[in-house]
């Protein structure tokens, strides 16, 4: 039986804009570097014959040349042979990483074993043959898999399984761009048509593209990212794992999910309805992230209000938060609904009348508010809010 490690969209040099802090960013471009030796690993305790990446191994058609020697020296660790395929992101065009003087000169020196297939016909290796489907353009009407439906079967191995290697969308299927978190509209390029190949000349089929784990028939899988790049992406979100699997010529292919995934991409829905409900947030925060620094990402849709004491602690968890995680990513609002016993503190502050005339005025302000959740009105609330802090803090 012919055993592999199937993976995908390891997309090196990601650049990770919407990260501010440049040392979070380096963090987390170098887990995706770190990965590889998971990989490593993964093939080594399965006893693989050899791994594929279906596609989009760097980010960028035109990664640094640091970028470039690190993943050879990374691939080069592996103890198999790996095979790889230009996808979307750095597709297989002249001028591209794979045509440049620095991969050409480093890649028998530092990974020997890294076998690029730009080309689309068949390479037979001892356990297996591939068909290769390399992207040679970033977008393409055509399918990619178009050379393997109009193959002549009987020029291969009737003994060896056959295993396609693809990167692009299915019908019916066509993924997410993952620049904007927005489904992909029908048209899209790259489409691959399963339903032209074959199903009883080929054994298992390869996919990159889709960065959650999906399989799409009983012998097409998409293996997912082997280290998370987003957060949820909805239903059936499994990131971070390779695929090992096992197959036989005529036989439906065993697949298993090996995890990989090293930082946490973490999902969060809160509303607030009192004070007490701080205590809640923060335990459930505690629970994903166990604690760790500068490990986990988080998306916190929030809403309902506190009072103004509240929103001074829901303000210094978001600022801690600022500082242990790699992101923080607050969608909606908490509102502030100055407590009777907040205002009259500030109403009546005797140390400083000036603090208890503004407070007065603002409280006016927001009683003629006919509609409390105007914007002028959360203005007026914010002024409370601050002039609440600083009257307690002085």
């Amino acid at each position: 039986m012919t055993r592999f490690i199937h993976s995908a969209d390891w997309q090196i040099g990601k650049p990770y804009l919407n990260i501010k802090d440049e040392l979070k960013r380096f963090r987390l471009q170098e887990e995706r570097v770190h990965a590889i030796r998971r990989i490593r690993d993964a093939a080594k305790a399965q006893a693989s014959h050899f791994v594929l990446v279906a596609g989009d191994l760097f980010d960028s058609p035109t990664p640094s040349t640091t970028t470039v020697l690190e993943v050879l020296e990374a691939i080069g660790e592996m103890e198999v042979p790996v095979f790889v395929i230009p996808g979307n992101h750095d597709y297989g065009a002249l001028g591209t990483v794979w045509y440049r003087d620095d991969f050409q000169r480093h890649h028998n020196q530092l990974a020997p074993n890294l076998k690029l297939l730009l080309k689309r016909q068949p390479f037979e290796i001892d356990q297996a043959v591939i068909l290769p489907c390399p992207l040679l353009r970033n977008k393409d009407n055509a399918d990619p898999t178009l050379w393997v439906q109009n193959f002549e079967w009987k020029k291969l191995s009737v003994t060896k399984p056959r295993i396609v290697l693809a990167h692009g969308g299915v019908h019916d299927f066509v993924g997410r761009d993952y620049l904007f978190d927005e489904e992909a509209q029908n048209g899209s390029n790259n489409i691959i048509n399963l339903e032209n190949l074959p199903a009883n000349e080929i054994d298992y089929i390869a996919l990159g593209d889709w960065h959650n784990l999906k399989q799409v028939n009983s012998r097409a899988w998409y293996s997912g990212t082997p280290e998370p790049d987003r957060f949820d992406q909805g239903c059936d979100n499994h990131r971070g794992q390779v695929l090992h699997v096992e197959v036989d010529r005529g036989s439906l292919p065993k697949v298993r999910p090996l995890l990989t995934g090293r930082i946490k991409w973490h999902n969060l829905t809160f509303k607030f309805t009192d004070d007490k409900d701080l205590e809640t947030l923060e335990r459930q925060i505690q629970a994903l992230t166990d604690g760790r620094v500068s490990r986990d990402l988080m998306r916190i849709e929030i809403s309902g209000a506190l009072s103004l004491a509240g929103h001074c602690r829901y303000e210094q968890l978001k600022s801690d938060l600022e500082n242990t995680l790699l992101r923080l990513r607050v969608k909606g609002e908490c509102h502030k609904e100055p407590e009777a016993e907040e205002l009259e503190k500030l109403t009546t502050h005797l140390q400083d009348p000036l603090i208890a005339q503004v407070a007065t005025q603002l409280q006016q302000r927001l009683q003629k508010e006919k509609k409390q959740d105007s914007e002028e009105a959360s203005i007026t609330r914010t002024a409370l809010c601050e002039l609440y802090r600083f009257a307690m803090s002085s």
